[in-house]
């Protein structure tokens, strides 16, 4: 499906996302949202792709936030279904089977630090800033920013950055542990290429079964989160894929997994 706003590539089992507005900054409107939510439908239905990564076009922006001027002037009820659509689009990234790298490669602010927050680790340049600087518009974060943030980083580092609407660089990001790793500018998709590429080389099902306990146990008891674990472990055996696995390291070599 041809797009205007977004580039979909694909190169065998890593597949690339990427903003493409770089003279708005990548900002997210209504097509850009309804783009990325098509692009999303695309990479689920291909049965290829075994992680994604998800950047912005252009050197300056991930994505610098939402589109303000399109924000402007909505209603109450306007804004609440720019709200559910922009959440029920990230909850579709957040949701894929497959493993999403955010590349962040210049400002991630609003929206655009929710889109990196949806996916399932950052890596992030040396030129990266990240933030949630709604409060300054006298609003505040609707893609999910609130509750994503403040489980990953805990409610008194979410608040300050949240309340004080502050952008922080790469490198307190890192120290934070909103970004997994901080590179050049010139090396960021060559990275998450590697880790990409990486990811592909393992069993498939066993990846997306692992994202799944990790993100289902996250707000159960240890004792749920286990029993969960439990039925997705035992659920693996059986599989081609753990057969495969198990006789190539038996073997000696690399295994070859088909998804089955």
């Amino acid at each position: 499906m041809p797009f205007e706003t977004i580039v979909l590539a694909h190169d065998g089992a890593l597949s690339t996302l990427t903003i493409n507005r770089p003279k708005a900054l990548n900002a997210l409107n209504a097509q850009v949202i309804r783009e990325l939510d098509q692009a999303l439908g695309e990479v689920r239905a291909r049965k290829e792709t075994r992680a994604l990564i998800v950047t912005g076009g252009g050197e300056k922006a991930f994505v610098a936030g939402a589109d303000i001027a399109e924000m402007a002037g909505l209603t109450k009820e306007q804004a609440l279904a720019f709200a559910a659509e922009g959440q029920r689009v990230l909850a579709s990234l957040e949701a894929l089977k497959v493993p999403t790298i955010a590349a962040v490669n210049g400002f991630a602010l609003g929206g655009g630090c929710e889109l990196a927050l949806a996916c399932d680790f950052i890596i992030a340049s040396e030129k990266a800033k990240l933030g949630l600087p709604e409060v300054s518009l006298a609003v505040i974060p609707g893609f999910g920013g609130t509750q994503r943030l403040t489980r990953l980083l805990g409610k008194a580092m979410a608040k300050q950055l949240i309340f004080t609407g502050d952008a922080i660089d790469a490198a307190k990001a890192l120290q934070l542990g909103l970004v997994n790793e901080v590179v050049a500018p010139d090396a960021l998709l060559a990275r998450a290429a590697e880790l990409g590429k990486k990811i592909a080389t393992r069993g498939p099902i066993a990846v997306a079964q692992a994202k799944k306990a990790i993100e289902q146990g996250f707000d159960l008891s240890l004792e749920k989160g286990c029993e969960l674990e439990r039925h997705a472990f035992v659920d693996l055996f059986g599989t081609a894929d753990q057969k495969e696995g198990m006789k190539a390291f038996l073997e000696k070599r690399a295994a070859s997994f088909t998804g089955q």
